[in-house]
């Protein structure tokens, strides 16, 4: 397991970080999610054999979130 921490731009609220954190659980390969609309970040532990960074960022990104 590798551990992300990412800077999220967009989130304004609770829905924006359930929203991020079921996405990212439906993956299977992305564990320990904490997601922070008032701090816009995203951390979380994710298995690199079944997932690369990029597509979690994609995930993310699909739902009108800036990854940076």
């Amino acid at each position: 397991m590798k551990k992300l921490n990412l800077h999220v731009e967009g989130m304004h609220c609770k829905s924006c970080e359930i929203l991020i954190k079921d996405d990212l659980e439906e993956t299977g390969a992305v564990k320990d999610i904490q997601v922070s609309a008032s701090k816009g970040t995203v951390t979380a532990m994710y298995d690199e054999t079944k997932i690369k960074e990029a597509k979690i960022k994609q995930i993310i990104e699909k739902e009108g979130y800036k990854v940076k």
